[in-house]
């Protein structure tokens, strides 16, 4: 793979415009801003490293399907990325404009470059590379690209059960997320499911003066104060009645890989932010891979602003995501939630917002033994291997309704600040994802010529 290196190296500057191209196009889901561009601007970027490509349309934004076919009896690799990212609020936080790729300290400034633009670009330009030193690709390759990860995906489940034919694959492999805190590569065998949903309180029909109307009007906010502390206690159990009834139990297997991570815990507060951090490793990783969430995003009430408004609101609202694991069903979860809010609050409004299920591939698979072996080659080094990725990917598509092993290989830095200001991806880390891709395409077509 020298030759592949060398030429990787002698096109940095031509991968690296390629890169701010895309970057610099504004692809918004929540806001449906730029979508209609960036997906067109894909498919012809696609198109220009020899995939045959098309705009496949969905109830939502399309999805840029590529591929390139040698012979139909061969390995076929199926890589999963996303076009979309998140909004760049808060705006005044970011120290370089969120949609102008900027190079500092070794590392590039822009909404979408960790999260995920960078990383599917890594992979387009690794198939790139290859063709152009090695001449054709080893194993079939298809390419799925969709505009709706930053949404919750609500339309991959459908458009993957309406084209299994088109996604037919032997393994499906995904660069998302950061890599481990300790710079090592991961291996990430699933993910957690999520559920989204929203409490809604109402009292009286408009904002009341706090003196005038004090213990007359009601403050839904303490409402949701009240209801918020049936449903969870203060050592962090969820009492929703049945919450953890289909909680898969780790397997020894998945127990032992937690054994052999790397663990530094005053790393891990410096880069979370939370001096106070304290957990021993097994509770670290149990709570981050292979135990459910209950996280209030955001609660909003009356008047937020400088200074004093002495009010009683007439609405409060509370935002809650739930991270789930194997087995939990986010429509069964969201179900007992209403029966829960039905019991205790019943003029408190639930709203979903969004879900999606968990995903897990047998740490014993051949599959993941060669991409655990490319990945080595790559990074030089042995890759951390994870029962799941502590955050949510739509994997369950892949392994639940297409059928096939599924890999997470993350290439962005641990400290790519995705979803936040100043998202970035270290320079070195894209041009490590583009040859540790090369990597992977090589090692799984020796593995199955």
């Amino acid at each position: 793979m020298l030759k592949m290196e060398q030429y990787v190296n002698k096109n940095r500057r031509e991968y690296l415009d390629s890169l701010f191209t895309f970057l610099r196009q504004e692809s918004i889901s929540a806001q449906n801003i730029g979508m209609e561009a960036c997906s067109a601007m894909l498919v012809e970027m696609v198109e220009n490293i020899g995939l045959n490509t098309r705009l496949i349309e969905t109830d939502g934004h399309p999805v840029v399907y590529g591929e390139k076919i040698k012979d139909p009896k061969l390995f076929t690799l199926l890589i999963y990325g996303h076009y979309d990212v998140q909004p760049p609020d808060p705006i005044e936080e970011w120290n370089t404009p969120p949609f102008e790729p900027t190079i500092k300290d070794g590392k590039i400034f822009c909404r979408g470059a960790g999260d995920n633009k960078g990383q599917i670009m890594a992979q387009l330009l690794a198939i790139k590379s290859y063709q152009e030193v090695i001449g054709e690709l080893p194993i079939n390759i298809k390419v799925v690209i969709e505009g709706e990860e930053e949404s919750g995906s609500p339309n991959l489940a459908r458009f993957v059960e309406e084209h299994q034919k088109l996604l037919k694959a032997d393994l499906v492999y995904t660069s998302d997320g950061p890599m481990h805190d300790s710079g090592a590569p991961f291996v990430l065998l699933g993910v957690r499911g999520m559920l989204f949903i929203e409490l809604l309180a109402k009292g009286a029909e408009w904002d009341n003066h706090s003196g005038n109307k004090g213990n007359i009007a009601p403050n839904p906010a303490w409402k949701l104060i009240d209801l918020l502390q049936t449903m969870r206690d203060q050592n962090g159990n969820v009492l929703i009645e049945g919450f953890y009834d289909d909680l898969r139990k780790p397997t020894e297997n998945e127990l032992e890989l937690i054994s052999t991570l790397p663990f530094d815990p005053k790393s891990i507060a410096e880069k979370i932010g939370y001096k106070e951090f304290d957990m021993t490793k097994e509770a670290y990783y149990k709570k981050l891979t292979l135990e459910p969430t209950f996280n209030i995003a955001g609660f909003h009430s009356g008047y937020g602003g400088e200074g004093a408004k002495t009010i009683i609101p007439s609405i409060a609202n509370v935002k809650i995501d739930f991270r789930l694991v194997v087995d939990q069903d986010p429509d069964d979860i969201y179900r007992k939630i209403e029966k829960h809010v039905k019991k205790y609050a019943p003029d408190v409004e639930v709203i979903r917002h969004g879900s999606m299920k968990a995903s897990r591939t047998p740490a014993d698979s051949k599959e993941v033994a060669i991409i655990k072996k490319a990945v080595e080659k790559s990074y030089h080094q042995k890759p951390i291997l994870q029962p799941s990725l502590g955050g949510s990917l739509p994997d369950y598509v892949w392994t639940q309704l297409l059928g096939v092993p599924s890999v997470v290989v993350p290439y962005a830095n641990f400290d790519e600040a995705n979803h936040s200001p100043n998202e970035n991806i270290n320079v070195e880390n894209f041009f490590d994802g583009i040859m540790c891709t090369c990597h992977v395409i090589h090692e799984l077509g020796k593995a199955y010529a």
